[in-house]
């Protein structure tokens, strides 16, 4: 394993998973390793891990990295969209005891320039976590109408200059389309007043934050995985997911609450009649977050949320 790599909320992660020797575990967003390695350790030479990447790249780089549990591990490309599918796929892997859902941006993709991820780096537009799927950042950029990219910049960004970044984007697309970062990152500044720019961190983060879900269709991903997910899991099992803005965990909140609510019957009813049990028992009140000291070792941590839940109940 890669020294400099350090997983997000590991200890915390281990913990909630409630990892047994034996058992049989989904990391469905790989990345480098980092939580698989722990887990590994965990569930010893009977257990096994499916993890899982839509990025190629990640897959070749983790499977040297985990290379000394090479007996315990399968690996496959795919993402927690289609984790339900890939678990029955696979010999050994119907039914699990725990998922894990880390949805962060491994370190590669934002430090790799020419992946255009990063408003840190001048790089083609392009934001694709699959190399293989046809749309990218630059389709988003210089395709969409300034409607649709105003709604996704306010609904994904929760950018507050949505629809005048949109506009910007429109006008200066007409004299030749947006190619680079550093361009796309220029009609943002320009587009926020001074005085906001000013204030808070760099202004074209959450831009470059909505242009990135809109092309990997995260949001829409993370609620069919936690659907195949609640599918997978035996009776026991764990859901460990690790959000890093609002939106995601607000699609994780409202996804435990609902599953481990008995009753789905109006208020106004006099006896129920869904007959609904609970999926879910939630694990954490309020979301775990990153202690000081992982914070001043780990920068990027600094947003995690985690979120667990155990499965009670079935779908």
């Amino acid at each position: 394993m890669n020294e400099e790599h350090i997983p997000v909320l590991l200890k915390e992660t281990l913990f909630h998973l409630d990892l047994k020797p034996g058992n049989l575990i989904i990391d469905a967003t790989v990345g480098r390793g980092g939580h698989a390695l722990g887990i590994l350790k965990a569930i010893g030479p009977k257990g096994r891990l499916l993890g899982l990447d839509k990025d190629i790249t990640a897959l070749k780089s983790v499977e040297k990295n985990l290379e000394n549990f090479s007996e315990n591990v399968v690996l496959a490309k795919g993402d927690f969209t289609n984790v339900a599918e890939l678990a029955r796929s696979i010999l050994g892997f119907k039914r699990v005891d725990g998922v894990l859902m880390d949805l962060g941006l491994s370190s590669p993709q934002l430090d790799q320039a020419e992946r255009g991820f990063s408003y840190r780096f001048d790089a083609p537009i392009d934001m694709r976590m699959d190399r293989d799927q046809k749309l990218s950042a630059y389709d988003v950029v210089n395709e969409y109408s300034k409607e649709e990219l105003a709604s996704i910049l306010k609904t994904y960004g929760e950018e507050r200059w949505a629809s005048r970044i949109a506009s910007f984007i429109v006008e200066e697309r007409k004299r030749g389309p947006i190619k680079t970062t550093f361009e796309l990152v220029e009609i943002i500044k320009a587009a926020i007043p001074a005085s906001a720019r000013r204030r808070g961190g760099h202004p074209a983060k959450q831009s470059f934050q909505a242009i990135r879900i809109e092309v990997n269709g995260e949001l829409k991903a993370l609620s069919e995985g936690l659907k195949g997910a609640s599918e997978i899991l035996n009776l026991g099992g764990r859901l460990v997911v690790i959000t890093y803005h609002s939106l995601e965990d607000r699609i994780v909140k409202e996804f435990f609450k609902k599953m481990s609510f008995r009753c789905s019957c109006s208020s106004r009813a006099p006896i129920c009649t869904c007959g609904k049990e609970p999926v879910f028992k939630i694990l954490t009140k309020k979301p775990v977050k990153p202690e000081e000291e992982e914070i001043l070792t780990n920068p990027r941590s600094k947003s995690a949320k985690l979120r667990a839940a155990i499965k009670i109940g079935e779908v």
